[in-house]
């Protein structure tokens, strides 16, 4: 029973740590489509969206979407005092809405004034 558990909770721990590894989204803008400037942050921790852990979300026109495309952590330590589970940061993105989740082809945080990158 106990080698069950074991397994069980191995199990857990890998398919969840391969779900947080998502691919960053192309490093140059597509041209031909308009980019757009929203509010990105933790959804859980700054938006009130629902669910365990931390997970990036942008603000699109008042309405918080969770992002595929890019992860929380591929923009800097997300527990940091500017991290996006303790600021809302503004991005410059690319993408639609797609089952009530933003898919990113492109997205990019806007440099925060008086801040040197």
């Amino acid at each position: 029973m106990k080698r069950l558990l074991l397994l069980a909770f191995l199990t857990s721990l890998a398919l969840s740590t391969a779900q947080a590894q998502t691919a960053a989204p192309v490093a140059a803008p597509d041209a031909s489509k308009p980019a757009q400037l929203v509010e990105a942050s933790c959804g859980q921790c700054k938006f009130g969206l629902p669910g365990k852990g931390c997970d990036l979300a942008v603000r699109v026109n008042g309405q918080a979407y969770f992002v595929d495309g890019t992860g929380i952590d591929s923009h800097g330590d997300a527990h940091a005092q500017d991290g996006f589970c303790n600021a809302v940061r503004q991005a410059r993105v690319q993408g639609d809405v797609v089952d009530n989740r933003f898919r990113a082809t492109y997205f990019q945080l806007v440099p925060e004034p008086g801040k040197a990158k």
